[in-house]
């Protein structure tokens, strides 16, 4: 069993030194104080403390560590890399490859586009819609998360208090009246609502933007289906926000695993095992607005960026696409994914605690909840408090997790799933005891 060592001076230090000098202080893996850590290393499914504590990790960076952490292939490739340099602001070679193997691996990609950052890849995609259709409003899935950037921080998971439908409401301070004025909010999987905010608002929508699975709940059969049906015969562009289900989900992300392909996708986090960088791609009529016909007519859209397409990331991007298309791969990592989905709704059955799974084996949680997720507004019925309860709890077991995910890696092993699948029943015991 894990025993927790407990924190070092020099760890208190470190944290003492990152509320000084960092406006919200180091982050947080839970919401206990007594629980913040900082690492100083990780690798493979592992990640360890500067107190000599090594946890089980399914936070994974947030999601990019789809090959876990220091995965040996990317770091050889990136090491070799290094020394050619590390930004030209030019393409290299290994930019245009990385380009064609992403419209090869991505059903909607004819062109793609990089940036740095998965924000980056939504903010432009967006700017892309908004070029060709010449609109400015979009729609976005309440609960629905595309970044950090303005048109994206509204009607988030983190709404306390929803607003009716369509009005969307700010998940930040800082963000302008105006642009919250240009969002139309509809609730994920309920089509008829969608239908009929799109319909009376189809005139001034530039882009329909969702998560084909929105953060853990899945899409309802034929709500993409009917959400692709719709936007095609108005001719408003469809965004799938791929960051997190992309070559996760599938090799060709959700796109393949649900059968459904938009205009437009953004990707990032799993492709590249950590190094920064973000991807637009999709038709190639509405990827053109960026080329250089459109920017001689003084109507093209500018998506450069200094950092865009650096050589280090495609390096460490075509390690990992190279892993991945491994034969085997992907039923392992679905296989290691269902066991702990399996492992823990018996966990949560065996303490009588009301918990649902929701999500795909490999990106999932177990929600304190009796009744079904279709949408955000059945999130707000899940038992907050004992949602955080039980990352901590785990933490103390030696289980790192997501605030509201369990990502699951290629390299998170049998035994991993059994020491997880452990720590979790004896969380959830003392779950139950604390009522």
């Amino acid at each position: 069993m894990f025993e927790r060592k407990p924190r070092t001076e020099y760890e208190s230090a470190l944290l003492d030194k990152g509320k000084r000098y960092m406006p919200s202080g180091p982050r947080n893996p839970t919401r206990a104080p007594q629980q913040a850590i900082i690492v100083k290393r990780a690798h493979g499914a592992r990640i360890e403390d500067c107190s000599g504590n090594e946890y089980v990790d399914y936070l994974l960076g947030s999601g990019p560590m789809l090959l876990g952490h220091a995965h040996p292939a990317i770091v050889a490739a990136v090491r070799e890399a290094l020394a050619g340099g590390s930004a030209y602001l030019l393409a290299g070679e290994a930019c245009i490859d990385l380009a064609e193997q992403m419209v090869e691996a991505v059903p909607c990609a004819d062109k793609v586009y990089f940036q740095s950052t998965g924000t980056e890849a939504t903010f432009f995609a967006l700017r892309l819609a908004r070029a060709y259709r010449k609109r400015d409003k979009i729609l976005k899935f309440e609960g629905g998360y595309h970044g950090m950037h303005d048109y994206a921080l509204v009607s988030t998971q983190w709404t306390l208090a929803p607003a009716e439908y369509p009005h969307p409401v700010a998940n930040s301070a800082g963000i302008p009246a105006s642009v919250l004025g240009e969002v139309l909010v509809a609730p994920f999987n309920d089509i008829e609502t969608t239908a009929r905010i799109v319909e009376e608002h189809a005139d001034e929508l530039a882009a329909i933007i969702v998560e084909p699975m929105q953060r853990t709940i899945p899409p309802r059969d034929g709500f993409l289906r009917d959400l692709r049906e719709l936007t095609r015969r108005l001719d408003i562009p469809l965004v799938f926000d791929e960051v997190v289900t992309g070559f996760r989900l599938a090799w060709g992300g959700a796109q393949e695993y649900y059968g459904v392909v938009p205009d437009l996708c953004a990707l990032g986090k799993s492709v590249s095992g950590g190094h920064p960088i973000g991807v637009v791609c999709g038709r190639g009529d509405i990827m053109d607005c960026a080329g250089p016909a459109a920017l001689m007519r003084g109507e093209g859209v500018l998506l450069s960026g200094t950092y865009s397409g650096n050589p280090i990331s495609a390096v460490a991007a075509l390690a990992c696409m190279a892993e991945l298309r491994r034969p085997g791969v992907y039923e392992q990592l679905f296989a290691r994914g269902r066991r702990l989905m399996d492992g823990l709704a018996a966990a949560a059955r065996e303490s009588e605690i009301p918990a649902i799974i929701s999500g795909e084996p490999p990106a999932f949680d177990l929600w304190f909840t009796a009744g079904d997720l279709a949408n955000f507004r059945d999130m707000l019925k899940v038992d907050g408090k004992r949602q955080s309860r039980f990352a901590e709890l785990l933490m103390d077991r030696g289980v790192i997790k997501a605030h509201e995910k369990f990502f699951v890696s290629t390299v998170h092993s049998d035994a991993d799933i059994d020491f997880t699948i452990a720590a979790a029943r004896d969380a959830l015991r003392q779950l139950a005891m604390e009522g």
